[in-house]
């Protein structure tokens, strides 16, 4: 088993070149970015001697979990991607953290970033997750993030609501291709909750072959600028937004007319009672015919 200790480092051909001139434990000291991706490493020892650590590369590794980070109050970016990690702890300590990188581990539920109030962007997507399992939110953990999270990706998930998320004001970037998104009505109200979303990419959804999909999603977001990888032009946005007060109007002026007026009492004899009954048939024919033209 291979363990990220201090040795390690010091067996690094990297890092060895790098200390000429300053003692081993002063060299510690000045590290502001470790990168040991691809190295088998099972396991995180004790890195304490790295305390100006500011970028920490452990992506494409063995690693189950995630420990011995508490002492690096200076880190802003933390990539350990493809690994084994199953769950999100022990990263209460990283409140300078900035961009959190988790994809391709093997994580059920997003947890444990409380303390993360300047975490911008958290990358989750292709969880290894079992058969119909599918990735979580802690509603603590979101409500936590709310103010700071700028950039979501879940792309490969397996999720198929997310209404959770709707917390996430802050929103500028958003990525969930892959996943089972179904409900046009539920996005579009969660999409509302979101004022400085700029890109987003949801291809590979069922949601996506919906009726209108790209229109309508153009004009609930009106701060959107790409989307599904295809930049919206200003003018369209336009078009559709009119197109869309244009059509509402028209069904709003026709709901005014859709019932009849009150009717009034008429003599139940001879010719005045046909015109009655005649008068009915012809609310009622016109009561008919405008049900039919809405639908």
């Amino acid at each position: 088993m291979v363990c990220l200790t201090i040795d390690l480092i010091a067996k690094s051909r990297n890092h060895f070149k790098k200390k000429r001139g300053l003692s081993f434990p002063e060299y510690l000291k000045t590290l502001t970015h470790l990168h040991f991706s691809s190295k088998n490493i099972k396991d995180i020892g004790d890195l304490s001697m790295c305390r100006n650590l500011t970028v920490l590369y452990l992506y494409d590794n063995q690693i189950t979990h995630i420990c011995n980070l508490g002492f690096a109050f200076n880190l802003t970016h933390l990539y350990m991607q493809n690994n084994d990690i199953t769950r999100i702890d022990n990263l209460f300590n990283l409140q300078k953290l900035s961009k959190l990188y988790l994809g391709g581990n093997r994580i059920a539920v997003v947890e444990g970033l409380e303390e993360l109030s300047e975490l911008k962007e958290l990358h989750l997507e292709n969880q290894r997750l079992t058969p119909g399992e599918k990735l979580l939110f802690d509603p603590r953990t979101l409500v936590s993030l709310a103010k700071s999270l700028c950039v979501l990706n879940i792309n490969n998930d397996n999720i198929d609501d997310i209404r959770d998320l709707a917390v996430l004001k802050e929103l500028q970037h958003f990525s969930a291709t892959e996943n089972k998104l179904h409900n046009m009505e539920e996005l579009e109200d969660v999409f509302s909750h979101w004022p400085q979303l700029l890109q987003m990419d949801l291809g590979g959804n069922p949601v996506c072959k919906k009726q209108k999909y790209r229109d309508r999603l153009i004009t609930m977001c009106k701060s959107l600028e790409v989307l599904d990888g295809k930049e919206i032009n200003e003018l369209t946005r336009q078009f559709l937004i009119n197109w869309k007060a244009s059509r509402e109007a028209k069904k709003k002026n026709r709901n005014k007319h859709m019932l009849p007026g009150p009717l009034t009492s008429y003599p139940l004899k001879g010719k005045s009672f046909n015109c009655v009954c005649m008068k009915i048939y012809c609310n009622i024919f016109d009561y008919i015919i405008t049900i039919i033209l809405l639908f």
